[in-house]
């Protein structure tokens, strides 16, 4: 049975915020940790220490700060850019002049999936300037960059509209850009070439759920080393604007190099890139998983 482009559209978006849902369930804490270790390097030591810290000042809380709004982010991104995904793998089929049923190349399917981070990435970058605060509010006070801080979603929101106007949520977004294009040609080429591996000539649908994990925590690591330094000056800069004007991307990068040196672009490395992979890897199976749920529903009626 052929399915009309609305119902897949549907699917995906559907199957797209499952996966997002199942990515921060999985990874949060470490991407609270993750936001920290970029933003005050000097404060921790490593992921035990910042782990450590955290539990005795703030407690258990303290991890889960900004899962409101990084469920909202990653649910609206993966939601947005699995259902782009489709719509950009015809994009590619057109521009290559084969079969809209024909399978794609992997190298075509990471083209597919780094045009569609460009649309993704308007709905993500107010969100997650809200996470990323929240998460790193507690350091902007001990660091007296701010006197007062926001403890809710709500009085951060309010604080950025105050100060910015509807705007400031799009602070950060030519460096969300530079992070989210070429990482997910990397993401996506790196889960596809993981599963063609996994398939060794069978079909990739038919892939199991360690497979799919493995090849979603491939895919999920490929992003972030690729692009990890740029996702640090992201950071910096929508937490440290709260405290005042910050530079943009290349002033921001300049500062932190000749001041801090070329390795604290990787600070918080390695809480990412253990949450890269579990959390990467729950999102491809929620993903595949639902979507063929969905897909068999349909094929039934």
């Amino acid at each position: 049975m052929r399915i009309n482009s609305a119902v897949q559209a549907a699917i995906d978006l559907t199957a797209g915020a499952a996966g997002g849902t199942a990515c921060v369930v999985t990874g949060q804490p470490f991407d609270t940790a993750k936001v920290k270790m970029q933003t005050f390097p000097n404060m921790y030591k490593g992921l035990v220490d910042c782990f450590v810290k955290t539990y005795k000042q703030v407690g258990f809380r303290g991890f889960y700060k900004g899962t409101t709004p990084a469920l909202v982010a990653n649910i609206a991104e993966n939601s947005v850019l699995f259902m782009c995904y489709g719509f950009c793998q015809q994009i590619v089929r057109r521009i290559v002049g084969v079969d809209r049923k024909t399978k794609l190349s992997d190298l075509q399917n990471a083209a597919a999936g780094s045009f569609a981070s460009a649309f993704a990435t308007l709905v993500l970058c107010p969100t997650e300037l809200v996470k990323c605060r929240l998460q790193a509010m507690h350091e902007m006070q001990l660091s007296g960059k701010i006197i007062q801080g926001h403890t809710t979603v709500w009085s951060v929101v309010k604080g950025v509209i105050q100060k910015d106007g509807p705007l400031g949520f799009y602070r950060g977004l030519s460096s969300t850009l530079l992070r989210e294009v070429p990482g997910y040609f990397f993401f996506f080429g790196g889960y596809e070439l993981s599963r063609t591996f996994f398939a060794s000539g069978r079909s990739k649908d038919e892939l199991g759920p360690i497979p799919l994990l493995l090849s979603g925590g491939f895919g999920g690591s490929c992003l972030w080393i690729a692009v990890y330094p740029v996702d640090c000056v992201k950071s910096r800069i929508q937490v440290l604007s709260m405290a005042g004007k910050q530079a943009g991307f290349m002033g921001t990068f300049v500062t932190v190099v000749r001041t801090e040196g070329v390795l604290a672009l990787y600070s918080g490395l390695t809480p990412t890139m253990i949450r890269a992979f579990v959390a990467n890897g729950a999102l491809f199976l929620a993903y595949e998983y639902s979507r063929k749920l969905m897909m068999k529903q349909i094929d039934s009626y």
